[in-house]
């Protein structure tokens, strides 16, 4: 006779990327019992409040620790499939490359309208002799909105079948709400503390301010699971997350481009013919006339509480734009829509994520995911359910990130 399966309360700390598709493959396992068994996703703001609604959203065979992308890549194929993700969250292939070139000068237009006024020209279609030139220097046929001058070189990184893109805060709120209808209730408050048995020190529960009210509440747990970001130290201090903010702006170009993600090494003159630099940023076309594009990141400013309380520097905002635009004038004819900064979780020692039990029983975390936490969520949420449910991973082995080992 089988044993029958206990009653679990499960707690998921953090609404964001990694948070929402734990709890989609919680709620999907086989052994999840709604009648029976809990799952809760304690969120302190918004469903993709933070980076997981301002990422890329960039998905590549390619990316890293390779322990977990074949994985989690095709669990998003996968998703895609069921869920109707190219119209649900805009996933789709893109080709990929690395671009190095030269920029114009920065604009000197300050506001959203990029250089909309009657003496601006844009070219709609290139010339003979300009698409002459990136042929020369290895640009692809169809990646025709990148300015033909001081181009240096152009080398393919993936195409559609190594390389896809999701718009993140889509994808997000998509996983939520599917975790939603198979049972996970949302809650809003800001978790304080993991409550721990005074005998056995196995987790018992989560203390959390109420959003809507400021009360001071509980939720009963016998198993929590930290993936609260950059936040995630706060809850548990023993977690080797660090935070690096990040920018990024996107635009709607003057024209529909094709589907490229671009990482660009760009020798961009100074204003009044000072010395040039190199900047970096990256570019990345998305569906529905839309390109987002995300420079350096900062640790100027501390993490805030919240992430309805990131701190936007219009600064550096500017100077993504003022970045792009010198090589396209598609965008540089376009129209700014998107202002915004987030924090990204780094992991301090061993590189990272952190994906397992911790040495405390029922405490498991899934954090420090860099700049891959949209590539990396879906293989997270299925090997951390697995763990949960089954009680060791099935999928893959991620005995390298075993949290275990670092903290």
């Amino acid at each position: 006779m089988a044993q029958e399966q206990q009653k679990r309360n499960i707690v998921i700390i953090g609404g964001g990327i990694i948070g929402s598709t734990t709890a989609y493959f919680l709620s999907h396992h086989e052994k999840f019992n709604r009648e029976r068994d809990s799952i809760t996703l304690l969120e302190a703001t918004k469903i993709a409040g933070g980076a997981s609604g301002k990422a890329g959203g960039l998905l590549a065979k390619w990316a890293y620790p390779s322990c977990i992308v074949p994985l989690s890549y095709r669990l998003h194929q996968e998703l895609a499939s069921t869920h109707a993700g190219s119209s649900r969250w805009d996933y789709r292939g893109v080709n990929c490359g690395q671009l190095d070139t030269k920029g114009r000068p920065p604009s000197k237009t300050p506001n959203n309208a990029l250089n909309l006024n009657k003496d601006s020209v844009s070219l709609q279609k290139r010339s003979e002799k300009a698409l002459g030139l990136l042929r020369a220097a290895g640009v692809p046929d169809d990646l025709d909105w990148v300015q033909a001058d001081g181009i240096a070189a152009y080398d393919e990184m993936g195409d559609p079948s190594t390389t896809a893109q999701v718009h993140p805060f889509k994808f997000t709120t998509s996983m939520a709400d599917l975790a939603e209808e198979k049972g996970v209730k949302v809650v809003f408050g800001s978790a304080k503390e993991v409550l721990q048995s005074s005998s056995t020190g196995s987790v018992e529960g989560v203390k959390y301010t109420d959003k809507a009210t400021g009360e001071e509440k509980t939720l009963e747990a016998d198993t929590v699971v930290l993936t609260a970001g950059p936040w995630t130290p706060i809850v548990w201090p023993k977690a080797p997350i660090s935070a690096l903010r990040a920018h990024s702006v996107t635009i709607t170009p003057s024209r529909p481009v094709s589907a490229y993600a671009l990482f660009t090494s760009i020798d961009l003159p100074k204003a009044g013919g000072k010395r040039s630099h190199t900047v970096t940023p990256e570019i990345y076309a998305r569906p529905n006339n839309e390109v987002y594009a995300c420079g350096e990141g900062d640790q100027y400013v501390p993490l805030p509480a919240s992430t309805d309380l990131v701190e936007v520097d219009e600064g550096r905002c500017q100077d993504i734009v003022d970045q792009v635009t010198s090589i396209s004038e598609e965008l540089r004819d376009g129209e700014v829509t998107v202002r915004q900064a987030c924090y990204l979780p780094n992991a301090t020692r061993g590189g990272g994520p952190y994906i397992g039990e911790t040495k405390t029983k029922g405490l498991f975390i899934g954090a420090g995911h860099t700049c891959w936490g949209i590539q990396n969520a879906p293989g997270t949420g299925k090997v951390l359910s697995e763990m949960i449910w089954d009680g060791k991973a099935k999928s893959a082995d991620l005995s390298s990130l075993d949290p275990k080992r670092f903290m």
